[in-house]
């Protein structure tokens, strides 16, 4: 029986012909991933190990991203502790406040993904880097300190389920609405410690940033990692960002998939999540009359500079209706200038939005936009769990940039059109 891409991966960073679903392995690592909340426990658990250094400084990445610029005296602590560790060890790829972004924007844009890897993350959405034909997959914070020892992580070889992509999607149709229907289909736990691969005609109009979304939410459906075939936009995109050499793997024609599924993107309508789990899908059709009272564009899932394109291009000459709060973050510090070269940034001012450093921030809770009682947000991030943005009777609508732009200027959830 022949092998997924996935598998193809593991099976040469475990140094075997081949590998099969199931299968324990012991893979080498090309990337370890940390952030300021994660980083520190890993750090103190390679104390305990009274390890001498770390395996390779420049296969490690330490991005202060969660609570950066920091919020609080704890924050603080934490990334004085990442800090001081990245400087004791001589960490190349170490991004602190001015050079910090976004981890999951900031290390395909920095270079150091590219197809073939085998990556790690102490933070769930480390699968981002699957829309560059890499495994990439998130652990826990002691798996990333034996990582940073290592350089090796012990894998438990993943089933999978193809997706095949086919149509041309309509205009306000993005990455987001594809993997909210896809998980809607499917459920969170529907892909549980699957790799989801993705194939088909229709990937060719996906553009990067649509694939990046696609795959960061991939552990949404419970998946252990997301992936694309490596095409001319992906090697376009690697060759423009990275100087690192790539491997594209593909799957064998008779690799044997747990399921099937043919998603036509013809077919799709702006999707958006309801509380409180990104399972809870309807099309803009089905929403109703729901006002909010706060919209938030940006994250690892949707603060690329084509998600600020697309607010930008539906915010120009509007204004965000009174009594609603806009908060734009730019992934990264090279999309802020690159947002504010095209005049995107203007454009959300003077919306009557506010634009933040390249942060976390509201996504998970932290600051920048926390809700209070009783309060609605449409969210481009990726998690909509109770509590998950703030008081645990706030509710979260996951959408799509256009969806998020198009009701923050009806004050209701609302489509691209109905503006």
């Amino acid at each position: 029986m022949g092998m997924t891409m996935t598998q193809k991966i593991l099976a040469a960073h475990a140094g075997l012909d081949s590998v099969k679903a199931g299968q324990l392995i012991e893979s080498d690592l090309d990337l370890v991933l940390g952030n300021d909340i994660t980083s520190p426990v890993a750090i103190h658990e390679m104390d305990k190990m009274k390890v001498e250094g770390v395996f390779d400084k420049d296969k490690i990445a330490l991005v202060l991203d969660h609570f950066v610029p920091n919020k609080d005296i704890k924050s603080a602590q934490h990334c004085k502790c990442v800090r001081e560790f990245a400087c004791r060890h001589e960490i190349s790829n170490y991004f602190d406040v001015g050079e910090m972004g976004i981890e999951h924007a900031l290390l395909p844009e920095k270079g150091l993904t590219v197809a073939g890897d085998v990556i790690i993350g102490a933070d769930s959405h480390t699968c981002t880097y699957g829309a560059l034909g890499a495994f990439s997959t998130g652990v826990g914070s002691t798996d990333m300190a034996a990582g940073m020892a290592t350089g090796k992580a012990w894998f438990k070889v993943p089933s999978a389920i193809k997706f095949n992509i086919v149509g041309k999607p309509a205009k306000w149709i993005s990455g987001k609405d594809i993997i909210l229907h896809i998980i809607g289909m499917i459920g969170v736990d529907g892909a549980l410690y699957r790799s989801m691969e993705f194939v088909g005609d229709g990937i060719a109009y996906l553009s990067m940033d649509d694939r990046f979304t696609i795959a960061n939410m991939a552990i949404e459906a419970g998946g252990k990692n997301g992936i694309f075939p490596v095409d001319d936009a992906a090697k376009k995109y690697m060759e423009e960002h990275s100087t690192r050499p790539y491997t594209v793997y593909e799957a064998d024609e008779d690799a044997e998939y747990d399921e099937e599924y043919t998603i036509d993107l013809g077919k799709l309508r702006p999707t958006v999540a309801f509380p409180h789990l990104p399972e809870n899908t309807k099309t803009i059709d089905e929403v109703g009359d729901i006002e909010i009272q706060q919209v938030v564009i940006g994250s690892c899932t949707n603060g690329r500079l084509e998600d600020l394109r697309i607010a930008a291009e539906l915010l120009a000459g509007r204004k965000v209706k009174k009594g609603v709060r806009v908060i734009v973050i730019p992934a990264t510090q090279k999309i802020y200038l690159d947002a504010m070269e095209a005049g995107y940034i203007r454009t959300f001012i003077e919306a009557g939005a506010i634009v933040s450093t390249p942060t976390c921030g509201p996504c998970l809770g932290g600051y920048m936009g926390i809700l209070a009682e009783n309060e609605r947000c449409v969210s481009t991030t990726n998690r909509n769990f109770v509590g998950r943005m703030g008081h645990v009777d706030s509710e979260i609508y996951l959408a799509s940039p256009a969806v998020a732009a198009a009701s923050a200027i009806t004050g209701r959830i609302s489509g691209p059109d109905e503006i």
